[in-house]
């Protein structure tokens, strides 16, 4: 009882610094869990969201597969992007309605599922992805999400991967960022290196793990980014 008497006058100390920090605690749970997850259950993870993506959705409709996902985080560790990002990846596509979309990252097909549902008519992602379980994973939901195999390219990592995009004359209009965080600068450096951004504007999503999206123009993470010529004309962290 003494205990409780102490801690009641503390009380509101408490819920201020709780307050101040939970961006912080959020962005370090976040990439506690992502780190911990591709150590030890990442490839696992990946065929439980499968198995259960593909068992409980109604094929051939993308919504389904969406919300049967979404299920699946409710009750299980996810690296998906989840709704409330989702949403947000939503209305930007609608803004932008890109033809050629990047995607770094991809979790058993998520976030490829929105894009594509989204895209105008002849749109296409390339989405890359290191392991090549998920990419069969992802290629199956995708699949039977109801799209087909001629709207999305798989490729290895963005390091071997970028230098070989420039075939898309008309340029990348919206890049997704989902990957390792501390690639993001160096990628979107090669992007800009190579010329696969569109000359008219791309925009560039960085998903950082945050509830919250912060939304900027010709703003990019760190100073260093500046030398960014200004083709990149938007950048969205999430």
């Amino acid at each position: 009882m003494w205990l409780i008497a102490l801690l009641v006058p503390l009380l509101p100390t408490i819920f201020m610094v709780s307050s101040l920090y939970c961006g912080i605690v959020s962005i370090l749970c976040h990439q506690a869990l992502a780190w911990a997850l591709r150590l030890v259950g990442g490839e696992a993870c990946v065929k439980s969201t499968h198995v259960f993506v593909f068992s409980n959705c109604t094929h051939g409709k993308g919504d389904s597969v969406l919300e049967t996902f979404d299920l699946y985080a409710e009750t299980h560790q996810s690296l998906c992007i989840g709704p409330q990002i989702g949403e947000i990846l939503d209305d930007v596509v609608k803004s932008v309605r890109p033809l050629w979309v990047l995607e770094l990252r991809m979790h058993c097909g998520y976030s490829s599922g929105r894009l594509l549902r989204l895209l105008p008519h002849g749109g296409r992602l390339i989405t890359v992805v290191l392991d090549p379980v998920t990419a069969d994973l992802g290629e199956e939901i995708i699949l039977v999400a109801g799209f087909k195999q001629s709207q999305v390219q798989f490729l290895p990592s963005s390091a071997e991967a970028i230098p070989t995009l420039n075939s898309f004359s008309d340029g990348i209009n919206l890049v997704l960022m989902d990957h390792d965080s501390q690639q993001y600068l160096l990628d979107l450096l090669a992007l800009e290196r190579e010329e696969l951004l569109c000359p008219s504007g791309c925009t560039v999503l960085l998903n950082r793990g945050i509830k919250e999206p912060m939304i900027s123009e010709e703003s990019w993470i760190t100073p260093e980014e500046e030398s960014i010529p200004t083709a990149s004309k938007q950048s969205i962290h999430l």
